[in-house]
Parts: structure tokens; sequence; C-alpha cells
């Protein structure tokens, strides 16, 4: 089974929010391409509607909506998704990931298109931040 970190961006507020879908839930996942809407039952968010729109793979890769199928591909790119050119012109290769959702996706991105009865805020539990200085890890400064 796959599991997802799903961030769902909500455009009223501007927030994005990180979902895990794991187990049974991220099956409804597998298979939609992107753009495809999803129930928010699927993530834990009842009464949402989300709209898929992107993700990465376990190295990186980004998934582009113009590349059908869900493998991986080398392609020539001019700019958009994975490549951002710095002149006019310019072309490159660059190894993207189809816009399907398969089980090597590590984080799937989607924006909410219609609202529940409750706020994101409620549904998905906060998350600590991790604690400064020797208890999260951190070196000790050079003399």
């Amino acid at each position: 089974m796959a599991d997802f970190k799903l961030v769902v961006s909500d455009p009223k507020t501007g927030k994005a929010y990180n979902v895990d879908v794991t187990g049974a839930k991220s099956n409804k996942f597998i298979g939609k391409p992107i753009g495809s809407e999803i129930e928010g039952d699927a993530a834990g968010l009842p009464g949402y509607k989300l709209v898929i729109t992107g993700g990465s793979d376990k190295d990186g890769m980004p998934m582009r909506g113009d590349l059908p199928g869900a493998s991986r591909r080398r392609i020539l790119v001019s700019g958009g998704v994975g490549y951002h050119p710095v002149a006019d012109g310019m072309r490159k290769r660059k190894l993207l990931r189809g816009s399907e959702v398969t089980g090597d996706l590590v984080q799937l991105n989607a924006k909410v298109t219609g609202y529940g009865e409750k706020p994101l805020d409620e549904l998905v539990p906060k998350k600590e931040a991790k604690k400064e200085g020797a208890a999260a890890g951190a070196r000790p400064a050079k003399k």
C-alpha cells in the first residue's frame, strides 16, 4: 500500500495543510491523473472536495500534467513544471514523472474546490515545532 504526504492548499486563506494518507484511503488516489476531483473523505476531510494539482516521487521528480501515464521519462522541455530556463529559447532534457498517481509518490499536492462544514484548522491537527538546542539534535557551535 502507498503512503502519501498530502499537501492541501486552501485558496481562500492562502494556507497549506499537511495530511498523512495511509492504508486503504491512499487507494482512492491511485490511478487518478492531475486535475481529477476527489472527495475529501479519503484524506480525513469530510465534506471537502479536492483537485489533484501535482506531486513528487521518492527521488524528488515532479509530476507533469501534460505527460501521460505514470512512469518517468526524459523529455525535452522549454519551461513549465520541472524546468525554468534562464534565457529565452533554452531547452533541456529533464527526467519527469507522468501525470498519473502511483504508489511511488511521496508527496501529493491538492487544492480545495468545495468546502465542508468545519474549517480546515479544526480538521487538521497542528504539529508542534521542534525545540531548539541539544534536545533537538543540534551540534554545538565550534570555537
